[in-house]
């Protein structure tokens, strides 16, 4: 017995700290959906259980489901589709270019996703709001522009989320393609294969385990993405982009009512847990 425990005392430390920074906020927002909890009133100083009351508002609020909807729309656009493919797109065009080409691409890529969220926010509101540089751009070629976080919300969130994010899948990929072994794709040359051959038959199946942890780590960070569509959108005059985070937030800051806001939490977690089981089940597949 002593000895199947032998892991347990260096494990002991990173348990401790899941225990506490993550195991322990989720057990407290638990509890908090359970009851009234608010930030002003008797309910904030002496909150009351309320047991699933809060999940049954929840569950029967259409705008709960909206979210959810317009959640999926925006990892699907800005993560699964928009920084994966892009980030796969640059790291193989510049897998064989000389050092310059390779580094300067980089250089400009991870530049947008060093930056701090709320300065990227901002410097894509400068580049698409009406007196803005897209605009500026359109009409020196003659063109009309428009209020594009108005006209256009949803996509100007997504495409501000791929420029920002698309580094991260870029590094995942450059390392990936990396180790793909060289006389792998000469050998699939050798044979007539094309480039798209060599890619899908060859390389694909070669760095799969890294295009699915990619998958899971840019979708699960996307899935609370706040700063950025606040700070364009603020969820839009409609709610045209009032994703989940958007909503809890509203429903903690704007409406008082925590525990509400808590059991959209769960929601939340539940979803990046659902994505998490399904990439993980893919990636253990043989």
């Amino acid at each position: 017995m002593i000895g199947r425990l032998r892991w347990l005392p260096p494990m002991l430390p990173a348990l401790l700290l899941l225990g506490l920074f993550v195991a322990g906020p989720i057990l407290w927002s638990g509890y908090i959906s359970l009851t009234n909890a608010a930030l002003t009133g008797a309910a904030a100083t002496d909150p009351e259980f309320v047991g699933l009351e809060n999940f049954r508002r929840l569950f029967t609020d259409p705008e709960l489901w909206r979210s959810v909807w317009l959640t999926v729309v925006f990892v699907a656009g800005s993560a699964v589709f928009g920084q994966n493919l892009l980030g796969l797109g640059i790291a193989l065009l510049t897998r064989h270019r000389n050092r310059f080409i390779s580094g300067a691409v980089g250089t400009v890529v991870v530049s947008a996703w060093v930056l701090p969220e709320l300065v990227a926010a901002f410097a894509v509101y400068a580049f698409l709001n009406p007196d803005g540089t897209l605009n500026a751009l359109l009409a020196s070629f003659g063109l009309d522009g428009q209020q594009w976080l108005f006209t256009a919300p949803m996509l100007a969130v997504i495409l501000a989320n791929v420029w920002r994010g698309t580094a991260f899948s870029m590094l995942v990929y450059q390392a990936a393609l990396a180790e793909v072994p060289g006389d792998l794709t000469e050998a699939a040359q050798v044979d007539g294969a094309g480039s798209v051959r060599r890619f899908w038959h060859v390389v694909l199946p070669v760095i799969r385990r890294s295009v699915l942890t990619n998958l899971m780590l840019i979708t699960l960070q996307t899935i609370g993405v706040f700063t950025l569509i606040y700070v364009l959108t603020a969820g839009s005059l409609d709610g045209s982009t009032r994703t989940l985070p958007l909503l809890m937030y509203e429903q903690a800051f704007e409406l008082d009512e925590i525990g509400y806001a808590a059991a959209s939490s769960l929601v939340l977690l539940g979803i990046g847990a659902l994505f998490a089981v399904v990439y993980a089940a893919t990636l253990e597949e043989k």
